[in-house]
């Protein structure tokens, strides 16, 4: 089910501490040790969306155009199966086995992994790319 559309509560987010973006934080997104709702403000943090808890508004100047057009609020990625397909589309080719080189993520195995342990895989592999444009 993709209800990538379903509203957020945001208003959770004045809540939440924004965990560094190291290696300890792309294994805990993979091992599920932190939640899908800190995994998607890591993400969105990162594609520029700043969340205004003030006025409730979300500021979408740091974001590329491509995704403000797509999506003027951030989307779950978790839930979302259009955003992680575009979220996985938008790893330049030379970052996408980063997982596995990097950290040695050899994947889940069959039967015990469904679609919110593989949005979680990819989030962990964007925000790997993000890391290594840095360089």
């Amino acid at each position: 089910m993709d209800n990538g559309d379903a509203p957020i509560d945001y208003s959770s987010l004045a809540r939440l501490e924004l965990p560094p973006l190291n290696t300890e934080t792309i294994w805990a997104i993979i091992n599920e040790s932190i939640s899908d709702l800190q995994v998607n403000q890591i993400l969105w943090h990162y594609l520029g969306y700043r969340y205004h808890l003030v006025d409730r508004t979300w500021d979408l100047s740091l974001v590329d155009p491509a995704w403000q057009e797509v999506y003027p609020t951030p989307p779950d990625f978790i839930a979302s199966r259009p955003a992680t397909v575009k979220l996985t589309r938008s790893i330049p080719a030379e970052h996408k086995q980063l997982l596995k080189e990097q950290l040695g993520f050899k994947g889940y195995k069959i039967g015990e992994f469904g679609p919110r342990q593989t949005r979680r895989a990819t989030a962990a592999s964007w925000l790997l790319a993000y890391m290594a444009s840095w360089v």
